[in-house]
């Protein structure tokens, strides 16, 4: 391998003077992906387009895994966008407080308030959300655990299980421990 000064990179050996179009080392494909757990500071709010997509919106506050000098938590809050009917579906489902997940892409958006300033905003745009618990009783919405995927397509699948009237999970009761791989 030869060192070109000029630009500090390697090239392969028996090259001489600058590397060539045809010698570059190749690019990786740039990522833009979040993945976030976290739970939703207020109910979602939905919204519909003029053209009539629904658009909902809500935070999702983030506890970091390290705590600061006093030994405190710091907890990050999250702008998370959902569209279509995955957009109903969390609006649907999704309380203040309930745990979710979600997968998206990291959008930054500048708009013009109305005494001229330019603001920038940074909002994670879902490509999936996953309820990650029962809604609590007496929040509004029905008690139902659910994923909502919105995939490339724009199709949305969603699956909702309804809850007993207790409100333990009933999962024991199927798991026979004799059963178990190891």
């Amino acid at each position: 391998m030869n060192l070109d000064s000029a630009s500090g990179v390697t090239a392969p050996s028996g090259t001489k003077g600058a590397i060539t179009s045809n010698t570059r080392p190749k690019v990786v494909s740039l990522v833009n992906r979040i993945v976030l757990i976290g739970r939703l500071t207020a109910d979602p709010e939905l919204r519909y387009t003029q053209s009539g997509v629904a658009v909902a919106h809500f935070t999702l506050a983030v506890d970091r895994p390290f705590s600061n000098q006093q030994g405190e938590r710091q907890t990050d809050f999250i702008d998370v966008v959902v569209w279509r009917k995955q957009a109903e579906s969390c609006a649907n489902y999704l309380r203040k407080g309930t745990m979710a997940g979600v997968d998206g892409r990291l959008q930054i958006r500048s708009y013009e308030t109305q005494d001229g300033q330019r603001r920038r905003v940074a909002e994670v745009i879902a490509d999936r959300v996953e309820f990650l618990e029962r809604a609590r009783r007496g929040s509004g919405g029905p008690e139902a655990q659910m994923s909502a995927d919105d995939g490339l397509a724009g199709d949305s699948r969603g699956r909702a299980e309804s809850s007993s009237d207790s409100d333990s999970d009933d999962f024991e009761d199927d798991l026979d421990l004799d059963n178990l791989p190891f």
